[in-house]
């Protein structure tokens, strides 16, 4: 099984975008990463970054023999697709559309875009939201950016997260088939599985709709368990690798396998960049996927 081995940019870079990603893709490729997975929303990679920018900074990645197959944003938590507010959800497909646009200008093939929450566990300050109502509101939203992404040809890839919203397999296999869209499909993030599941369960039911992977590892406890389950140890943890990994050549996943560590084990002193860090993982990737 032969995909892009990247690190996610928050670990090299930090949350608020203030390192140039011609620097991040460099420490990368020194680390023994192939790509870096950029991330939306912050420093420069905003949506009033220019084409000619951001071809520029495929170009040097092109130059370096450095991917960027795919491109992140954080900024859904707030600017949700399934909002009460219409004016939230208009700004939030706004933004949307622009990630597609800027992630076509990278020369990045997928695109990861958080479909909506019921509630967020650890902000209480964002609104619940029934799940009849944002399922329509997602839906809405996601007609919407399937158009775009058709036409520029980028992959709106739908991540699982802790919004209590397509929580399982089934669901967000429904979701998707709903779209009968080549460029709608999941992102999936390993460790978000283990809350309530097994990530090996979820590559066997999405098969081909998988589109992006995220590698991190999450530790249950208390049945389950919260934040502090995400480990700063790529090996240490619940996920059982060898089951991800055989589950992943089952299904012939061919797309980027991204590295995103952000150790809420460390809450309330985590502080990224971490360099260390990005180190330590990169080893542990290939391990995991036998390119030692």
């Amino acid at each position: 099984m032969k995909n892009t081995i990247q690190i996610s940019y928050w670990t090299i870079g930090g949350f608020e975008g203030a390192k140039r990603p011609e620097v991040a893709l460099e420490e990368a490729k020194a680390m023994g990463y192939e790509g870096v997975e950029l991330a939306f929303g912050a420093g420069e990679l905003v949506p009033e970054v220019t084409e000619t920018r951001c071809r520029e900074i495929a170009s040097a990645a092109e130059s370096m023999g450095m991917k960027i197959d795919s491109v992140a944003s954080g900024n859904y938590w707030q600017q949700s697709l399934t909002h009460p507010d219409a004016a939230v959800r208009e700004e939030a497909v706004a933004f949307a559309m622009w990630h597609l646009r800027v992630a076509d200008w990278l020369g990045a093939g997928v695109v990861l875009v958080l479909p909506g929450a019921v509630a967020v566990p650890w902000d209480d300050s964002q609104p619940v939201v029934p799940y009849a109502d944002a399922w329509h509101r997602a839906t809405e939203a996601m007609e919407k950016l399937a158009i775009t992404a058709e036409e520029i040809e980028v992959t709106v890839a739908l991540e699982n997260v802790w919004g209590w919203f397509l929580a399982d397999p089934v669901a967000m296999k429904s979701f998707v088939d709903q779209f009968k869209s080549p460029r709608v499909g999941v992102y999936l993030d390993v460790a978000n599985c283990l809350i309530n599941g097994y990530p090996e369960h979820w590559i066997e039911m999405l098969g081909g709709r998988v589109k992006a992977v995220h590698f991190k590892n999450f530790s249950r406890s208390d049945c389950g368990g919260g934040l502090h389950g995400f480990g700063d140890d790529l090996l240490k943890g619940d996920v059982d690798w060898p089951a991800v990994v055989a589950a992943l050549e089952k299904i012939n996943y061919s797309g980027p396998i991204t590295a995103e560590m952000i150790p809420f084990s460390r809450l309330p002193d985590m502080v990224l960049p971490d360099m260390d860090l990005a180190r330590d993982t990169a080893p542990k990737m290939r391990k995991i996927l036998g390119r030692e």
